[in-house]
């Protein structure tokens, strides 16, 4: 049984940082593409990040030079580091996984809040 599970959400002030986690089970962890997607009240799911099981990262333009994406193979978990927060990234982030061999996968969602 695949499972995602995403901890790290909470409210923060405008400028502050959260560090989210998602940590991977029942997949081959090192062999999937990794990402964090994150959907606001009203709108469509975004993605926010990417991880390839190679290290390469893209990231979406609204959190460049903010969001970090990192994974760990040995601990089977990829992170996002968000720094300089602002309002407009409050939202449900997911984290996703995806391979040929083990499909697509989504976690269950954590809040995140900044106040202004």
């Amino acid at each position: 049984q695949v499972q995602l599970v995403e901890s790290g959400g909470g409210l923060v002030q405008a400028g502050g940082s959260l560090r989210l986690s998602c940590a991977a089970s029942g997949i081959i962890f090192s062999i999937n593409a990794m990402a964090w997607y994150r959907q606001a009240p009203g709108k469509q799911r975004e993605l926010v990040a990417a991880i390839s099981s190679g290290g390469s990262t893209n990231y979406a333009d609204s959190v460049k030079g903010r969001f970090t994406i990192s994974r760990d193979n040995a601990k089977i978990t990829v992170y996002l580091q968000m720094n300089s927060l602002k309002p407009e990234d409050t939202a449900v982030y997911y984290c996703n996984s995806n391979s040929r061999v083990n499909g697509g996968h989504w976690g269950q969602g954590t809040q995140v809040t900044v106040s202004s």
